[in-house]
């Protein structure tokens, strides 16, 4: 699939006879191979690791052997047949795949043969198999809409809203809700474009869109010889651009009874096209737990974990043992629910752009929180990997165990506190206010919950009088800290605000547009400090060379993470999720700043600049145009999602910088406007 990597696992039965397993993932990059392969050593597995000339980050590491098998763009390295083939006779290997092709020369995959795989992969044959296995299935249209005319005369029929949604689809890839006409046919367009550019496939659909709806999806699990089982549900209801962002299990909205017949529809539904391996059966739940088939994943889904932390059950070992031949040893009285399991997608992303554009960059500090008890991480990168443009921008998969939902959820907001991600833009500041928002705490979630939490946007976290105070106290803490390290380390010549021979001092700090008078006073590692009419003690060991900054303010223990301090005063500090730039000034200072004009900001109404980094797929105009507000300019392509790119006013187009084909920058100039 676009996006995915390839492992070649070894391994050697009792007889001694050596097996070769290909596996294939969807759009989940290489970190989908640390547990692979982990599980494989656990198992005596040998493991061979291909990748592209790109892309060899841990997971090539981790493997025994390692082939390149091209370079970046997928169609030229991980889709590519002959490279992948070449791959499995360089090693000698013997096994994998349902796939014929494969097949033909003794290569046993590790999944669900081919049929399956075809019939499930295309959401027009998996529905209607879905309904004659008698699955809940959504109302709409099950042949090929071929045009955007087309498109609207069955939206028409179905009636509004509707989804209009890739055949070969999957990730949220060609995905697009249609309100009306003409969005059903710009709909049209961007889904088959982004369809046939991810999938190779620009077939569409029409379903009725179920508004406000929930998102839980069936782990199954089925053997070579009839045996399939249900392994509960997650909910993975909290998305962006039809993509996951928070999944846990089990639900909190699911009862027994539906909890029940929604698994034994799955199984059905495995069943009806002989599945065997793990698979995952996605269903839309509305408010009256009517739920509807959606799609199903013939491989192993991102959310995987959080269904071994509640099972006990390691699905790469089931999908091992059943690719082998084996049966499955338990039966479905024994599937447990044990405690409650999160997990968090970060991302390298811009959350405050549409809740995530992509952001590229090399990891110049990187530190997974695996200190923390019941932590897990998913990632296979390591600090100097590189996020490019060529795949999916997750970084890694952090899940967190508990005995309740509430635990799970404490142990997460700390894991994010703790995740040091340096080099990129992450979404690190999102997922923290999305599990501590009282929503998502209380369980009223559903897949429209970011755009009605936020319908502004994305903004950060929002301080109170008291978390203020804190930040503020922080700082000046923090600053007054390194000026006396400074003084203890260099001598006394440098000026500062924080002189050695004195223990209190008068700061001004600035956050934002405001400007906020300090007291504060030291006594060993505490400081005492005044501002806004109120009063925060700040404790720590102030270890300014860690990333992470532990302290205890008011009584409270909190991390934070200092990103960079200049003697200047200028501070980054990460607080409660959040990036937060300070200033620490004396009062000198901050007097004569006063004086200083200010900065007259960028005028972007006459201009475009790209949002992301990507590739120009189309440009609508060119110089001499007019165009009206909210009139498409330019599309981006970034990660296998188009953006189009609007005017925000009625104007003429003075001059064009960029052609379609080109790749371009985040902030890079695309348009002007007279």
């Amino acid at each position: 699939s676009p996006g995915g990597c390839c492992c070649f696992c070894f391994w050697r039965d009792s007889h001694g006879s050596l097996f070769l397993s290909l596996w294939v993932v969807c759009c989940c990059r290489f970190f989908i191979f640390s547990f692979v392969i982990k599980t494989c050593k656990k198992m005596g597995i040998q493991t061979v690791a291909v990748h592209s000339d790109v892309d060899s980050n841990v997971h090539v590491k981790m493997a025994d052997e390692a082939v390149c098998v091209g370079p970046a763009p997928t169609s030229k390295s991980y889709l590519n047949m002959d490279a992948i083939m070449d791959a499995i006779r360089l090693t000698g290997a013997q096994a994998v795949s349902g796939n014929e092709f494969l097949a033909a020369v003794g290569v046993t995959f590790i999944g669900p043969d081919t049929h399956a795989i075809q019939a499930m992969g295309d959401k027009i044959e998996s529905k209607l198999i879905a309904k004659a296995a008698k699955v809940n299935t959504i109302p709409g249209f099950d042949g090929v809409v071929k045009t955007a005319e087309d498109a609207v005369k069955i939206a028409q029929q179905i009636g509004y809203p509707v989804m209009i949604k890739a055949s070969a689809g999957g990730g949220g890839k060609g995905m697009r809700i249609a309100w009306n006409d003409e969005e059903t046919r710009e709909g049209f367009r961007f889904s088959s474009q982004e369809a046939a550019s991810s999938f190779g496939d620009d077939r569409l659909l029409i379903e009725k869109y179920i508004d406000n709806p929930r998102h839980i999806e069936i782990q199954v699990l089925a053997d070579k010889h009839g045996n399939v089982l249900w392994l509960n549900e997650r909910e993975c209801s909290i998305q962006r651009r039809n993509q996951k962002v928070v999944e846990e299990a089990p639900s909190m909205f699911l009862d027994a009874d539906t909890r029940r017949v929604m698994g034994e529809q799955a199984v059905q539904l495995a069943k009806a096209v002989k599945y065997s391996s793990a698979g995952t059966v996605e269903f839309l739940v509305d408010s009256k737990k009517n739920f509807y088939f959606l799609e199903m994943n013939t491989r192993l889904q991102v959310e995987h974990p959080v269904t071994e932390c509640i099972t006990g059950l390691d699905l790469v070992e089931q999908m091992i043992r059943i690719a082998k031949g084996y049966q499955l040893q338990q039966k479905q009285e024994d599937i447990p629910i044990n405690g409650w399991a999160i997990e968090s997608r970060v991302y390298a992303e811009d959350p405050f752009k549409s809740f995530g554009l992509p952001s590229i960059g090399r990891l110049s500090q990187y530190q997974e929180p695996l200190k923390l008890s019941h932590v897990r991480v998913d990632s296979g990168i390591e600090e100097g990997s590189d996020i490019n443009i060529y795949y999916d921008p997750m970084i890694s998969k952090l899940v967190t165990y508990g005995a309740t939902r509430a635990e799970a959820l404490a142990r997460m907001e700390d894991a994010l506190d703790n995740y040091v991600i340096r080099g990129v833009t992450h979404n690190i500041p999102l997922l923290r206010e999305i599990i501590t928002h009282p929503r998502f705490v209380s369980g009223d979630i559903s897949t429209n919950f970011l755009p009605e939490v936020y319908p502004e946007g994305f903004k950060g976290h929002h301080l109170d009088e008291d978390r203020c105070r804190e930040l503020l106290a922080s700082a000046a803490a923090l600053h007054v800290t390194s000026q006396l390290y400074s003084h203890k380390i260099l001598g006394t010549q440098r000026v500062s605000s924080a002189p050695m021979d004195q223990n209190n001092w008068e700061l001004c700090v600035e956050l934002g547009q405001e400007l906020h008078d300090i007291e504060i006073s030291k006594s060993g590692n505490s400081y005492i400090v005044k501002v806004d009419g109120g009063q925060v003690e700040v404790c720590g060991d102030w270890n300014l060379a860690s990333p992470l900054l532990p302290l205890t303010i008011n009584g409270t223990c909190r991390m934070l993470q200092c990103l960079s301090k200049e003697s200047s005063g200028n501070i980054v500090l990460q607080y409660m999720g959040t990036l937060f730039k300070v200033r620490v000034l004396s009062k000198l200072t901050a007097k004569l700043n006063s004086y200083m004009p200010e900065k007259v900001s960028e005028d972007t109404s006459s201009i475009l600049r790209s949002p992301m980094p990507g590739t120009v797929v189309a440009m609508s105009v060119k110089p001499g145009d007019t165009v009206a507000d909210g009139q498409e300019i330019c599309v981006i392509e970034a990660m296998k999602m188009q953006n189009s790119l609007t005017a925000v006013k009625q104007a003429k187009v003075k001059s064009v910088h960029c052609q379609p084909g080109e790749t371009v920058g985040e902030g890079d100039l695309l348009v002007e406007l007279e």
